[in-house]
């Protein structure tokens, strides 16, 4: 079994774009209207699943997530932290949950931001 890609609904396209193709560094992978009327857009990075976003002008994206701010996010791997940290702040200056840190758990290396619509995004920095 494999994942595919998961899906986020949002309010403003454009934006959304802007914040993972120029501020994370993703690829455009596709894009079409469906016959509802949905808008649906695929980013994709080096490897893993792809994020697809989904927008109606008409109709508000329904979020079901009621768990604490950090309990639902998507988590993208990057090679350097803080210089992916620093790239989107200084491109699309989203609101900061956390700075870089290391997690003393695991060890690794994470900062958390959010993104146009308020999802959570995880940096985790990959381990050498």
């Amino acid at each position: 079994m494999d994942v595919i890609h998961v899906a986020f609904p949002v309010s403003d396209l454009e934006s959304t774009l802007e914040f993972y193709l120029d501020g994370l560094g993703f690829e455009r992978s596709k894009r079409f209207t469906g016959a509802d009327g949905i808008e649906n857009v695929y980013v994709s990075g080096r490897s893993g699943p792809e994020i697809q976003f989904t927008y109606h002008p008409e109709r508000p994206p329904e979020r079901h997530g009621r768990g604490p701010p950090l309990r639902e996010h998507v988590a993208i791997g990057v090679e350097d932290l803080d210089g992916a940290f620093r790239r989107l702040v200084e491109t699309v200056d989203p609101p900061v949950v956390a700075e870089p840190s290391r997690e003393a758990a695991s060890g690794s290396r994470i900062a958390f931001v959010r993104d146009p619509d308020g999802y959570v995004v995880e940096l985790v920095e990959r381990r050498r």
